[in-house]
């Protein structure tokens, strides 16, 4: 399993760059006989969550599980305290994200699904 930040609509292009690179290392060696059994996961960044209808994967998190998440992101120094690219929203980049996958749960949770604290919502990329 790969999981790689799918947000292109980062207004500052990180992701687009790092996605760009997953994906011409993933042309070199899709030929290779264990490519077969890989599979790519794409996720959105802070700024925009999957539609409903386009999540082929969804995790569902405990509070627990959340606050673990939280304290991954403060592992990445660019990602706490103010992140570089701020963007039009104000929030710390944790609060962004958690919000994210907060309402991703509410949204399966409006369908008739179980309630859970969170979300983490992927798409699958294809190579």
């Amino acid at each position: 399993q790969i999981y790689a930040a799918g947000d292109l609509a980062d207004p500052h292009g990180t992701h687009k760059v790092c996605l760009d690179s997953l994906f011409a290392a993933l042309k070199k060696v899709k030929h290779k006989k264990y490519m077969k059994d890989c599979w790519v996961w794409l996720y959105r960044g802070a700024w925009h969550e999957w539609e409903s209808y386009d999540i082929e994967m969804a995790v569902p998190m405990s509070p627990d599980q959340v606050l673990k998440k939280r304290h991954a992101i403060f592992y990445h120094q660019t990602q706490k305290d103010g992140v570089m690219f701020q963007g039009d929203d104000s929030r710390e980049f944790w609060v962004r994200v958690e919000d994210r996958n907060r309402l991703t749960a509410k949204k399966y949770n409006d369908l008739g699904l179980a309630d859970y604290a969170a979300i983490e919502a992927f798409k699958r990329y294809h190579f």
